[in-house]
């Protein structure tokens, strides 16, 4: 919750994610548009201007409760040519959780390249920022991928699901939506004896990947 940090913390985490919003929007469109859906270019979302992406009332919630849809993407897999469309759909919602796995690879390198005596004597802003882009473009990378509606990971569940088991998949979306914002819940209410799943989900694999990017840094 940013209500709680300094405003230097609040400067440097609201250019972090607005950062990471817009690389992950702009992934999603980019690739959607090179996988044939139109909409992206019709509605001028070819660009990396965070105002375009943003979704303005999911990023005041992440500003006051620390959770918000950051931004959204005008794409469909019905608005793409019907040959090889499930994989289509696939590349499209990949890219955006992949993006920000690359933009945290690049920003370890950085942080790797200049080594941790320079890193040491940067200001204090500097460094959180490095550090921070990293953080939390695993952090959304990880968080993306849980298969819960509408996270992309439950569209590229379902994108990686032969036609059958897709209908399933499609029919229990609701329930999956259910089941994110209770655990959503459980995150910020935390009920005495029931773990936080979202935590147990997001904390392990956020640690590993930032130690495999960072190392003991």
């Amino acid at each position: 919750m940013l209500l709680n940090l300094s405003p230097q913390d609040i400067i440097v985490r609201l250019i972090v994610i607005l950062v990471g919003m817009t690389i992950h929007e702009f992934a999603h469109n980019y690739v959607a548009w090179k996988m044939g859906d139109p909409n992206p270019a019709r509605l001028g979302r070819m660009t990396l201007n965070p105002l375009v992406h943003i979704n303005w009332i999911g990023f005041l919630m992440f500003v006051f409760i620390g959770f918000g849809i950051l931004g959204s993407a005008p794409i469909s897999p019905y608005a793409m040519p019907v040959e090889n469309r499930r994989w289509r759909w696939l590349a499209a919602v990949a890219a955006g959780p992949l993006s920000n796995l690359l933009l945290a690879a690049i920003f370890a390198l950085i942080i790797r390249i200049i080594g941790f005596s320079t890193f040491a004597s940067l200001p204090d802003i500097l460094q959180q920022l490095l550090y921070q882009m990293v953080l939390w473009n695993v952090l959304l990378f990880v968080f993306n991928l849980i298969p819960l509606y509408p996270i992309d990971g439950w569209q590229i569940v379902l994108a990686l699901l032969p036609p059958d088991m897709a209908s399933t998949w499609q029919r229990h979306a609701q329930t999956t939506q259910l089941i994110f914002f209770g655990l959503l819940l459980l995150s910020f209410v935390p009920i005495p004896g029931i773990p936080n799943v979202f935590g147990l989900l997001i904390t392990q694999p956020t640690l590993q990947i930032l130690q495999l990017l960072l190392g003991n840094f």
